[in-house]
């Protein structure tokens, strides 16, 4: 659906506040997903988790319409503003400061993304050799664009995907497998290429211990309303997974986070009530939620590979400078 017309979209709503009830962005604000002009001057206030999608009964695009207000601000005044808003991020990412394509093989490559290296380093190492000894698997570190995508950078969005296809056709890449589910979710939805989740292909090529005993898991926002990775992951478990829906996303999503501290530490600080392990498959989730005090968080990929290694808060931007120079 393309911009305008999801604009109009939110004429549909019936102003039911269900969006409203279910977003503490929304709740916080007392608007609901059909205020439009109100919602323009706080786009950059939502944390893009989908949830005003997931609920709404008549099937507004919540998501999509915040991301159409963004990309309408950045051409506004040519991204002067988020140039110095998201300076920060934008310096790193726009042309990521620590890619590293030494490593790429034909056919199947393995992409940890940006976050996953930064706080699980050991994992990640252990996660190459296993995927280079016993199929021969090289890896990609890279940014997937999806920080510059959800700033609402277009051109730069566009570019960047663009430069990861040609960077994988040249290199005889067919097969992407992807360790972040915002990784996974983003080049699946750009990229020709077969994209895969690490679990999936960690079955198919019998890797990993089967050593989790089910539990509350947390699915972070790409993968909340289909839960495509946890059948997957299940394979690694000898007990169910009950998920965990008490908080909508992990405080981290779409820059909310910036805008709405308070916000985002309050979901950490309902994981908290929880006196049991809370299982994770994404990095950012995990060290996001970990930074704010949840000692209980745990990513299952540490498990599942072996290393138990919890989420490395304090040195994650060395770690991920690290990876240029693996």
């Amino acid at each position: 659906m393309c911009q305008n017309e999801r604009v109009k979209d939110a004429d549909k709503c019936v102003h039911c506040h269900i969006c409203q009830e279910n977003c503490s962005f929304l709740k916080k604000y007392g608007l609901d997903i059909g205020d439009t002009e109100k919602l323009k001057k706080l786009a950059y206030h939502c944390f893009l988790c989908g949830k005003c999608s997931e609920v709404c009964p008549v099937g507004i695009d919540g998501q999509g319409i915040i991301m159409d207000m963004r990309r309408a601000r950045v051409a506004a005044d040519n991204g002067a503003m988020v140039n110095k808003e998201y300076k920060r991020t934008i310096s790193e990412k726009k042309e990521y400061s620590y890619r590293n394509y030494r490593h790429v093989t034909e056919k199947s490559v393995l992409f940890p993304g940006c976050n996953f290296p930064s706080v699980y380093p050991k994992t990640t190492k252990a996660l190459v050799e296993l995927f280079e000894k016993e199929a021969g698997i090289g890896v990609v570190y890279d940014c997937c664009g999806k920080p510059i995508a959800d700033i609402g950078m277009v051109e730069d969005e566009a570019r960047i995907v663009g430069e990861i296809q040609q960077r994988m056709d040249d290199a005889g890449v067919k097969e992407v497998i992807t360790m972040c589910p915002n990784c996974y979710a983003f080049l699946k939805a750009n990229l020709s290429i077969r994209v895969v989740n690490i679990y999936e292909k960690m079955r198919k090529l019998g890797l990993g211990k089967k050593c989790l005993h089910g539990g509350l898991i947390f699915r972070p926002c790409p993968d909340r309303e289909k839960g495509e990775w946890i059948e997957d992951i299940a394979a690694f478990s000898d007990g169910e997974f009950q998920t965990l829906d008490a908080i909508q996303c992990c405080g981290l999503g779409g820059q909310g986070g910036t805008k709405e501290p308070e916000i985002a530490k309050s979901f950490a600080q309902i994981v908290k009530k929880y006196p049991q392990t809370i299982y994770t498959y994404c990095g950012s989730c995990a060290g996001n939620l970990t930074r704010n005090g949840c000692k209980s968080v745990r990513h299952v990929l540490p498990e599942i590979v072996g290393t138990n290694e919890k989420p490395d808060t304090i040195k994650s931007l060395i770690n991920r400078m690290r990876t240029k120079y693996l």
